[in-house]
């Protein structure tokens, strides 16, 4: 890959990663639940779901799905319903000072939160978006496209984690003493619930 190129895409991949979304909610909530450490299988669960997006661009999909009205509002309201329901469950949850039920839930198991940080990102309109429309420009279709996809992959999502780990989580990770008594669990529960309802509502009607 060209080097101009290389760093057009090094900008454009921090600029989207940085962009509050879906993902960096995923992040901050999973910090503050289960620890700044452990928040990192979710964020490899959302990496797993931005090669996935690579892949279907690579393979060509992308540019079927991004002509299809119909096929990219399926997954750009399936993707706001999931986040909608994380949200409302997120809100709704009961704050408790129980140590067996505080531990359950800061022991969640590494599957449980790579899975949904693939759906999070699986689903994430922001990111099909990124993958449809943006990656036809940093591709030189007269060169080979193995290592251009390569280059860009290993940028992207090397940029994605360290934002979302080193940045978000980190963050989160600052304010977890709030969350030690029923009021600040509550806050918590409800101020995350509500971000994850206002970005699946705002992707459904963007």
């Amino acid at each position: 890959m060209n080097p101009s190129v290389w760093l057009a895409l090094l900008g454009a991949g921090t600029l989207i990663s940085f962009s509050p979304g879906a993902g960096a909610v995923n992040t901050m909530s999973n910090a503050l639940t289960v620890g700044f450490r452990r928040s990192i299988w979710g964020i490899l669960g959302q990496q797993a779901a931005l090669l996935m997006h690579i892949g279907v661009a690579a393979a060509g999909v992308g540019l079927l799905v991004s002509n299809s009205p119909v096929a990219f509002n399926v997954i750009r309201y399936a993707g706001a319903a999931y986040l909608v329901y994380l949200g409302i469950r997120k809100f709704l949850q009961k704050p408790s000072l129980d140590e067996e039920i505080l531990a359950v839930r800061r022991t969640e198991g590494p599957l449980s939160m790579f899975r949904r940080g693939v759906w999070v990102n699986l689903l994430n309109p922001k990111a099909i978006v990124f993958f449809l429309a943006l990656i036809p420009q940093f591709i030189r279709a007269d060169r080979p496209l193995a290592g251009q996809y390569g280059v860009l992959a290993a940028t992207v999502i090397t940029i994605d984690l360290l934002v979302m780990w080193f940045f978000y989580a980190a963050t989160a990770r600052s304010f977890r003493r709030f969350t030690q008594d029923s009021r600040g669990q509550t806050i918590m529960n409800r101020t995350f619930g509500s971000l994850f309802v206002g970005v699946g509502t705002l992707l459904a009607l963007a």
